[in-house]
């Protein structure tokens, strides 16, 4: 049972009693993903994740409550349950310490890898190996134990807000749905067609989500006539975006989007350039609550080291990898 996080993700959280079916009906892989192998995940990064499990991390990650401010496809907003000023609730985060242990541990077996195979390093963080080398499929079985158990902890937080939101308004828990979860650091083995032919090939998102065109059998029952839904988070004094995927992401980027604004400034650069308090109050006057661990986090993820969320989203709508379906504004931000 010690494994089964890494084995069964949010399909042995939710036997558990946290989150539900209709969870799982809403979450890529259905919350699982077949071929995960713990015994190729070393000891410390197991040891690293047990404990983290419900929890949000530091930098960029984050629980948000939002608030639906416009609609901009009334088909996609059908499909997924959205209104004008309804309340959302958005998870940002992973696998935590046990995905970035898993990628420090594989830096010095791939690099050995890649000398092996004769694979030319360009930079040490891309080390390679061949799909079906030993050392290849030892790594894969590692990277799927850790996005099960990312899943594991993103339906951890949400079955314990979903209570939470519960018991503070006084409505039904089977009243809060989920809109979707889907990862944004991983590898894929995915069918996709080039030249004209349907092949196999192993998708790497890193910093990037996911965005099926309609008809795609992956993307839930409910949101395929539309597309699935693509997520793309601004800042925390911003607004965030939903989008569905196209039948142009498929041709152009492997079904893939950005997940997120981007930075334009180093953490470090952040640092220098802001102060948390005065990040806080600005949030403030613009009616966010911000609840942070520390003033040093908040000025490293100060709204300024971002770029413009919304020109880039204009960008993504306009290569026609997504459409927007509605954009949302933060009501209370929660950094890990």
């Amino acid at each position: 049972e010690n494994y089964e996080i890494l084995i069964n993700g949010a399909q042995f959280i939710t036997k558990k009693g946290y989150g539900n079916k209709s969870d799982l009906t809403f979450c890529e892989e259905e919350g699982r993903i077949e071929g995960a192998n713990p015994d190729f995940v070393s000891d410390k990064a197991k040891k690293r994740g047990i404990g983290q499990v419900g929890t949000l991390g530091s930098g960029n990650h984050y629980l948000e409550i939002q608030v639906v401010d416009r609609i901009y496809s009334e088909e996609g907003a059908k499909a997924y349950g959205l209104e004008k000023d309804q309340i959302l609730i958005s998870i940002h985060c992973g696998s935590r310490a046990l995905g970035h242990q898993i990628g420090t541990d594989y830096l010095e077996d791939l690099e050995a890898a890649s000398r092996k195979y004769n694979i030319p390093i360009r930079e040490r963080e891309l080390v390679s190996a061949p799909i079906n080398s030993p050392e290849g499929e030892r790594y894969f079985a590692a990277v799927k134990a850790g996005i099960n158990a990312a899943f594991t902890n993103r339906h951890v937080i949400g079955h314990l807000a979903r209570t939470v939101f519960a018991e503070t308004f006084g409505v039904g828990e089977e009243e809060i749905h989920t809109l979707y979860d889907i990862g944004h650091n991983n590898a894929k083995i995915e069918e996709h067609t080039v030249s004209g032919e349907k092949r196999k090939l192993m998708i790497l998102r890193k910093g990037s989500t996911r965005a099926f065109g309609p008809g795609r059998k992956e993307v839930p029952e409910r949101y395929r006539s539309v597309g699935q839904p693509v997520l793309i988070g601004g800042t925390m004094a911003t607004n965030s975006w939903i989008l569905h995927g196209t039948e142009k992401a498929m041709e152009l980027s492997f079904g893939s989007a950005n997940h997120g604004a981007g930075r334009i400034m180093s953490r470090r650069g952040a640092i220098r350039q802001f102060r948390g308090q005065e990040v806080r109050e600005r949030m403030r006057k613009k009616g966010i609550i911000l609840k942070a661990h520390s003033m040093k986090g908040i000025a490293e993820e100060a709204p300024g080291a971002y770029k413009d969320v919304n020109s880039i989203v204009d960008i993504v709508q306009k290569t026609g990898i997504s459409n927007k379906v509605a954009n949302v504004l933060p009501v209370i931000v929660i950094k890990g």
